[in-house]
């Protein structure tokens, strides 16, 4: 199947390159870039007690390279993040502009699903990103149409971005990399841990957006792909939608989404699961199988234009989870911040909260059956990255 796959992608890309004869050439080009980041936090955790539970990091080193040659395109990005132990591809893929409408890629890019291209404006994300749909990246082929007030995007992922290296007890199922996937460890049925020899594979996308006013975005999205049981050999097939709306006016901007989702994946026994292990940044956790997702972000941006500060954004960004399992509680996740652009420099100031959300526990759980009575953590966290 991979090797009908590959060829298949790379026939559509030779196809491609007689079909656009017409398109204009444009100039060859070369732009390396990257960032340093750094980053400090006080939290208030469960185990925190009334100790003083703060840290400053060094965050991550990334390298990027964005190339025009012959009329195709290169995107890379490759990071480095010293606290995770692990090292990763974000993106790899070669693009190539068919006409002035059509843009096709191959390789690791962002999945077509929801607000391109963040949910979110703060540093955390929005809650879909810890469920792998948000700023989801993948490897396959995809196609972009614009039309008017119209934009099209279609993809055919055959599996996840592949994992980079990590430390520990994680390190052999490929946990370190950018974008939470699916991963073949164990699953949850009944309250009760069971061994999934899982993992994500053929997985097709469709978006729609239209513009329906100079400041108004409308948006559907649709994914289809199957679970595939290793052990059973096995695959069952799982959806996911999403409408979205992002309205900008003036300074401010607003983006609102919904999304279902059913990861409809089986145990090593032929079980249906209540809850999956999905991983990046070599940890994993567990989550809800199935559930809707909430949410909604209110962004002011106040230019400054001095010397030191171009412009200070505010905002505001919360997401909820409806697990769809009995007994499962809802996590959520709450954002208020602010984003102080000066040059290249981006410093993100948030106090992130959350209720059943792992990153801001100490037990690293909640994205699964969750607790009743769980307490809202918080943490205040600046994070300053230079990007070059």
């Amino acid at each position: 199947m991979l090797q009908k796959t590959s060829l298949f992608a790379l026939l559509v890309l030779l196809c491609l390159q007689v079909y656009s004869r017409e398109t204009a050439v444009k100039k060859d080009t070369l732009k390396l870039g990257g960032a340093v980041r750094f980053n400090t936090f006080i939290k208030n955790f469960e185990e925190s007690g009334k100790s003083l539970d703060a840290a400053a990091q060094f965050d991550v080193f990334m390298l990027s390279a964005d190339v025009r040659k012959s009329g195709f395109d290169a995107s890379m990005q490759y990071r480095f993040y010293p606290e995770s132990k692990t090292h990763f591809l974000r993106n790899a893929y070669i693009g190539y502009e068919i006409d002035s409408r059509w843009y096709a890629k191959l390789g690791i890019f962002q999945k077509p699903f929801g607000i391109s291209d963040y949910a979110s404006h703060n540093w955390f994300f929005q809650l879909p990103y810890y469920i792998g749909l948000e700023d989801r990246e993948a490897m396959g082929i995809g196609f972009s149409n614009e039309q008017d007030k119209w934009k099209f995007d279609i993809a055919y992922f055959r599996q996840a971005s592949p994992g980079g290296p990590v430390k520990g007890d994680d390190s052999g199922v490929g946990n370190g990399r950018y974008s939470y996937a699916i991963v073949n460890t164990t699953g949850i049925v009944n309250g009760t841990s069971v061994a999934a020899d899982i993992r994500e594979l053929d997985q097709f996308n469709a978006r729609i957006r239209y513009q329906l006013s100079d400041q108004v975005e409308l948006g559907l999205s649709g994914q289809l792909g199957r679970i595939y049981n290793a052990t059973l050999d096995k695959s069952n097939w799982g959806a996911n939608w999403a409408v979205h709306v992002v309205y900008d006016h003036n300074n401010w901007n607003f983006k609102g989404e919904i999304i279902g989702y059913n990861y409809n994946a089986r145990s090593d026994e032929d079980v249906k699961l209540d809850a999956v292990q999905m991983a990046a940044y070599g940890s994993a956790y567990d989550v809800a199988a199935k559930g809707i997702m909430y949410m909604a972000g209110l962004g002011y941006t106040i230019p400054v234009n001095r010397k030191l500060v171009n412009s200070v954004t505010c905002y505001v960004d919360y997401a909820y989870l409806d697990k769809k399992a009995d007994g499962y509680h809802g996590t959520h996740h709450l954002v208020p911040g602010m984003m102080i652009l000066s040059g290249p420099i981006y410093t993100y100031i948030d106090y992130a909260m959350g209720k059943n959300q792992p990153w801001f526990s100490s037990s690293f759980t909640g994205l699964a059956e969750g607790e009743s009575d769980a307490r809202w953590n918080a943490r205040f966290n600046i994070n300053i990255g230079y990007y070059f």
